[in-house]
């Protein structure tokens, strides 16, 4: 069966309907199709197929009680609310595209039936389904368990317990953890919070973590809570130091544009130079602007701070060594 007519366009007065029968059945009275065909002024026959059409594309759960000889819902449900235009169809159909990229979770599963629901009276949408794409990251599947063993603790602000393994040559080591946040950073989700083992707020890797479990002890968010506020202004991933650095780094090269054209951190300058162009900003994610410099090879030169110049020339000694040069 062809789409357009497995899901046919569905016009604004039917909708209009759809949500009058909604009210009419959440009200609880049991409304038949001749009460609603007289309350909002059409036929039984049109009241009939618009049950129909809302049982089957709309996923409403609506029964008929023989006893009281009307309709109603056998489970909680909401209509969903009416998009007017087809621009906002197209754009949430874009929308439940872009969630590929949390394939492996149980978020995704979850957003993504829901947009089905949402999205199935509209038809398929080729233009944001085939054509607007959001290519996937290497990612790792999350499992069910620990992801709603975290969900439970952080809205019940209770600690957590469990086995990590910080590094691949060591042993899986106990943590007691207050959960902030979950962050997903290219294809992986972390746990941001406060470690009671390192006394201080650390990122676990949702992968390395067993034997997770909830603790009796409850706790209380602090103001600062948020990750992004520890960020410090920059937008290089999953990672923050205590200690801000100001950091330039020079590019040539291909990847002059490159640089150009993307918001490292608010606080970002560009100076263009004879053969490229100077980034400059300041961030707390040491770490990840080391990796950002070393990932553009010859194309990326440190200037500054000396650190990030003496560790880039580590590594690239280390490099040359595992090459085999002398």
């Amino acid at each position: 069966m062809n789409e357009k007519n497995k899901n046919p366009p569905i016009s604004r007065s039917a909708w209009d309907r759809f949500h009058f029968i909604d009210s009419q059945i959440q009200q609880g009275g049991y409304p038949n199709t001749v009460d609603l065909a007289h309350a909002y002024g059409c036929s039984t026959a049109t009241i009939g197929r618009d049950i129909e059409f809302m049982r089957h594309n709309l996923h409403a759960p609506i029964i008929y009680d023989f006893d009281h000889k009307g309709f109603y819902y056998e489970k909680n449900f909401r209509l969903s609310p009416v998009f007017a235009k087809k621009e906002d169809i197209l754009a949430l159909s874009f929308a439940k595209n872009l969630l590929a990229v949390y394939s492996g979770s149980p978020l995704y599963d979850i957003a993504h039936s829901a947009m089905d629901i949402i999205l199935s009276p509209f038809g398929k949408f080729p233009l944001a389904e085939d054509r607007i794409v959001a290519p996937l990251p290497a990612s790792y599947p999350v499992d069910d368990d620990i992801w709603n063993t975290i969900i439970r603790a952080m809205s019940e602000n209770r600690s957590l317990s469990f086995k990590y393994q910080s590094v691949w040559n060591k042993p899986f080591e106990k943590r007691a953890v207050k959960p902030f946040q979950l962050l997903f950073d290219v294809g992986a989700w972390y746990l941001y919070g406060y470690s009671a083992e390192r006394g201080g707020r650390r990122m676990f890797s949702l992968s390395r973590i067993k034997d997770i479990k909830i603790l009796p002890v409850r706790f209380t968010l602090p103001a600062d809570y948020d990750y992004r506020i520890m960020q410090g202004g920059s937008y290089f991933g999953v990672y923050a130091g205590d200690k801000k650095y100001n950091f330039s780094v020079k590019f040539t090269g291909d990847f002059v544009l490159w640089a150009k054209e993307r918001k490292w951190a608010d606080d970002q300058t560009n100076e263009d130079t004879p053969d490229g162009v100077i980034v400059s900003f300041s961030s707390t994610q040491y770490a990840k602007v080391l990796e950002w410099t070393l990932s553009k090879g010859a194309f990326a030169n440190p200037l500054k701070p000396a650190k990030l110049v003496t560790d880039w020339k580590a590594q690239i000694a280390a490099m040359r060594k595992n090459a085999g040069a002398t």
